[in-house]
This record gives C-alpha cells, sequence and structure tokens, in this order.
C-alpha cells in the first residue's frame, strides 16, 4: 500500500520540511499500528523544505514494513521559487500515483492541496482508495464552493479513516467500510519530568490561532492564583504569535498565575514537556460550526501521557471514546475554564492511560481488517 502525507521524521529535521506538528503525530502512530500488522506500506510525502537552500529526494527505511520517500525540494528563496516547488513536488507525486496497480490501496491524509491530483490519478488507474478525513475545509474556512468540491471528492473513496463517529455521518452517505480513529493512542512511557516547585502546571499545546482557543487559555489564568502555572506550547503565523505575546504580557502584569510562551517543541522534547504538566487545555471557540465534528488531537496527545484533560463540552468529544476521562466545561469563557481547572483533584486515582491501551488494541485490529477488507 501507498500513503500520500505531508510528513517527514524526527531524524531528518535539518530540512526543515513543510509539516503540521499534531499530524506527523498522529501520522506516526498509524504507521506504526500499520507496522505491528506486518503490512508493507510506501510512504509518499510531499513536504517541501522551507529553507531557501535545495535538498535532495531520498528514501528512508522507518522499519521492515514501513518506507519514506522524500521528494527533491528547491526551497523558499522567493516566491516565485516557493510555487514552482510545490508544483513540481506534486507533479513527481502524481507520477508515483500513476505506477499504482488497480488492485493495491492508497490511503491520503485529507488536504486541499492534493484533491486535483489524487482524483485524476484515481479516475486513471482506479486503485483502491482510502481518505483520511479530520475535518471538513469548507466548513473551517466557511466556503461553500470548498466544500462541494470536498464532497465531490470524498466520495471516490472505497474506505475512509475519519476523526470522529460525526464526519462519518456526515459525509459517508452510501455507508462504505470505515474506521474512526480520534488521535494518538499509543500509551506513552513514564518520563519522570514533573516540575518540582509545589505548582499545578496547566499546558496549551498546538496552533496558536485564536479560535482554537489559546487567548482563552492564557485569559484564564486571571481566575488561577499563585499555585499554578500555564504554558503556551504551539506554532503559527507571527501575527497570532505577536498577539499571543500580547495577551500573555497582559495577563502577567495583574495576574498571580504566571503564563509562559514555551515556543514549539518536537518529538521527544515535546512529550517530555507534557509529562512535565498536570493538566491539559483544550480550549476552543464554539460559534464556528466545524468545531463541533472535529476532534482536537491534542486531547489525545494529553491523555496518552497521562495528562487530565480540561475541554469545551462540543458534541464530537462527549460522543468520543475518551469523552468519560475528560473535564467539560459549557461556558465559553476563560473563567469556566479556570473554575474547571480548581475542580480537578490531582490526588484521586485516575488513570488514562489504561484507556488508551484499550483503544490502541482495537485501533490496531481495524485498519487490518479494513486495509484486507476487498
Amino acid at each position: 500500500m501507498k500513503y500520500l502525507a505531508f510528513y517527514d521524521i524526527e531524524k531528518n529535521e535539518a530540512e526543515n520540511r513543510d509539516l503540521t506538528m499534531s499530524v506527523v503525530t498522529k501520522l506516526n502512530y498509524i504507521f506504526n499500528c500499520i507496522d505491528r500488522n506486518n503490512i508493507d506500506c510506501e510512504i509518499i510525502s510531499i513536504s517541501g523544505t522551507l529553507n531557501s537552500k535545495p535538498v535532495k529526494a531520498k528514501k528512508i527505511k522507518i522499519s521492515d514494513n514501513i518506507t519514506l520517500e522524500l521528494p527533491f525540494s528547491l526551497g523558499r528563496k522567493n516566491r516565485f521559487v516557493r510555487i514552482l516547488d510545490r508544483w513540481q513536488i506534486k507533479l513527481k507525486a502524481f507520477a508515483k500515483l500513476l505506477k499504482i496497480k488497480k488492485n493495491d490501496t492508497l490511503v491520503v491524509y485529507h488536504t486541499m492541496s492534493v484533491v486535483r491530483l489524487v482524483s485524476l490519478a484515481k479516475k486513471i488507474k482506479d486503485f483502491k482508495l482510502i481518505i483520511e478525513v479530520e475535518e471538513i475545509y469548507g466548513d473551517v474556512w466557511n466556503r461553500a464552493e470548498v466544500k462541494k468540491r470536498e464532497l465531490k471528492y470524498f466520495r471516490l473513496a472505497d474506505k475512509y479513516i475519519f476523526s470522529t463517529e460525526l464526519l462519518n455521518e456526515k459525509i459517508n452517505t452510501e455507508d462504505k467500510p470505515y474506521v474512526t480513529i480520534n488521535g494518538t493512542y499509543g500509551v506513552e512511557k513514564e518520563r519522570y519530568t514533573k516540575f518540582n516547585d509545589n505548582k499545578i502546571h496547566i499546558v496549551y499545546a498546538g496552533i496558536l490561532e485564536p479560535q482554537k482557543g489559546c487567548l482563552d487559555a492564557v485569559r484564564a489564568a486571571e481566575f488561577l492564583d499563585e499555585s499554578y502555572v500555564i504554558h503556551i506550547l504551539g506554532y503559527g503565523r507571527d501575527s497570532h504569535k505577536n498577539e499571543l505575546e500580547r495577551a500573555i504580557n497582559e495577563v502577567n502584569s495583574k495576574s498571580n498565575c504566571q503564563v509562559i510562551f514555551e515556543g514549539t517543541r518536537t518529538g521527544e522534547k515535546y512529550i517530555e514537556f507534557l509529562q512535565s504538566c498536570h493538566i491539559g487545555l483544550s480550549p476552543q471557540l464554539t460559534n464556528a460550526g466545524f468545531n463541533e465534528i472535529s476532534f482536537p488531537s491534542k486531547v489525545l496527545s494529553y491523555l496518552s501521557n497521562g495528562l487530565r484533560v480540561v475541554s469545551i463540552g462540543i458534541t464530537s468529544l462527549r460522543m468520543s471514546k475518551v469523552g468519560g476521562l475528560l473535564f467539560f466545561y459549557e461556558e465559553n469563557s476563560p473563567k469556566a475554564i479556570a473554575n474547571t481547572i480548581k475542580s480537578i483533584d490531582l490526588n484521586d486515582n485516575y488513570d488514562s492511560r489504561e484507556k488508551i491501551k484499550e483503544l490502541d488494541i482495537e485501533f490496531t485490529k481495524d485498519i487490518l481488517d479494513l486495509i484486507k477488507l476487498k
């Protein structure tokens, strides 16, 4: 089978390829499940370098069953080169898709940048197509024409991987085979990296877009005392980072609870930092309709590292297999977040890892059944 996605591995980070941390984390887990099932998989990456200098194409053997093909990339020296680079990467990926045999399987992580090339390749070669859908971008961007194009593309799939049951209800109108994976079900071993200052450490990890709730996470500090510390860990546009830092400075000037922006961390450093904290935050603005059917990947990252999770009570989370592990708040406000944080007893027998282990066993079997299903 082949797997088309924006992807790279940590040891190749010097090439600084175009990636999203949450996507790579989830794909790492899925590839691990595929590997454990002894399925041969070739990852076709379409991640170009964000550096100014070109990087060569390369093939990396990740395991006995998994190989990664990284594309040649011209770099991002200027806007013209950036556009040219994206097109040459897509054209070479398209050429690889045309080599897929009719009875072989292609799994595609859904992004709008691959819709046309995958649609055309599927029509030409008629291979088995599995589309992994995390969200509907037409809903995220509030663009009806984009959503119409996506839904047409989704109908080309023979099977699906969904992040929530609600996406299945919305997309899979022909009742095709599917599996649901809310996020990473891989339990991380204990790193023993907790802060040793007798304070309760809270982390928001993710994209720094205001609609994802990072500013509410910061402002929750106004309603907490000096026994709490809030860490903001993530990535995003410079404009969003600047807005975040202004909010942090403002809150720190009047709050006893300290807020610290930690920048971006990946791989082992990311896991160690999560485990140094006690509570993970998953705020999200509920005035955007797409939030009700999406599943924030950070929730599973927190749970797999043993954190308690404070989250807005959206339908997709309440209906999920981990809903019973979460601490929900209803009112979309920093004060509601803070009140839920203060309600948590850190001395109880809470153990999120056991439930995650059960889900890992279940998904590993489900993905094998889906891939083998004719």
